[in-house]
């Protein structure tokens, strides 16, 4: 009889600490990896990142597999030009992307030979050192490298080749309740430039703002532990988002 009652006793400590981290994770703070490149130089393939859920609100896609049970988004708030967002892509309500806020609601934006005008005004850079890229064990890469003033904050972005098949565009017009992201990568993100795969984001598929790398790994997976000693990327543990 023991055995039992301590065996339910088990299963209820259990569920009430699955219960705690599916709440955590729903409302407060939820971890994500990064698996492509499309945010270098600022977020490497492999970096692990906290992101707040509070930040926007909350909808249905702020729950485990997107569960129906919240009509609406509630405690609103929209994001800001600069940040760092994940988000569920229009294109199938499922897959999580993540990217940087270039435009809010109103916003007129044109991409000019690679370059951002927001409501007529240009958005200015400056070249740096070139940033050398050694992902998948290959051989080095340097990519372009620039510093953009981008509103009130200074953006390293990475500028692969000249004459992209988005370095210059239509002009965007952001409709209300929507916003326009792009990747620093800027040759290498499929973001709000392509219309008809991502487009325009609905306030309703905001997940939450980027905070800070919790770990990061370079060439590993996160279950190959016996690499971890050469792969772990200390300098960027800790990492405040920007």
């Amino acid at each position: 009889m023991k055995s039992k009652s301590s065996f339910f006793s088990n299963i209820k400590s259990i569920s009430l600490a699955i219960f705690i981290a599916l709440i955590i994770r729903s409302f407060v703070a939820e971890p994500f990896n990064i698996p492509s490149g499309s945010m270098k130089p600022n977020l490497l393939v492999g970096d692990f990142i906290f992101v707040s859920k509070w930040s926007y609100g909350y909808s249905k896609h702020s729950l485990p597999f997107s569960i129906p049970i919240i009509p609406n988004k509630f405690f609103s708030k929209g994001p800001k030009r600069g940040d760092v967002v994940i988000f569920k892509t229009p294109e199938d309500n499922r897959t999580d992307y993540i990217k940087r806020v270039i435009g809010i609601p109103g916003d007129k934006i044109k991409i000019i030979d690679g370059m951002i005008m927001i409501n007529n005004q240009l958005i200015l850079r400056k070249k740096m050192d070139d940033f050398i890229d050694n992902d998948n064990n290959v051989s080095l890469k340097r990519v372009r490298k620039y510093k953009e003033f981008f509103m009130n904050y200074e953006i390293e972005i990475l500028d692969i080749m000249d004459n992209g098949i988005v370095d210059n565009t239509e002009v965007f017009i952001v409709p209300e309740d929507h916003f326009f992201v792009m990747g620093d990568n800027r040759d290498n993100s499929q973001d709000s430039r392509f219309v008809n795969i991502v487009g325009f984001i609905p306030y309703e598929n905001l997940i939450g703002k980027a905070r800070f790398i919790f770990f990061s790994l370079e060439n590993s997976r996160f279950l190959e532990i016996w690499k971890w000693p050469k792969a772990i990327r200390k300098n960027r543990i800790f990492k405040i988002i920007e």
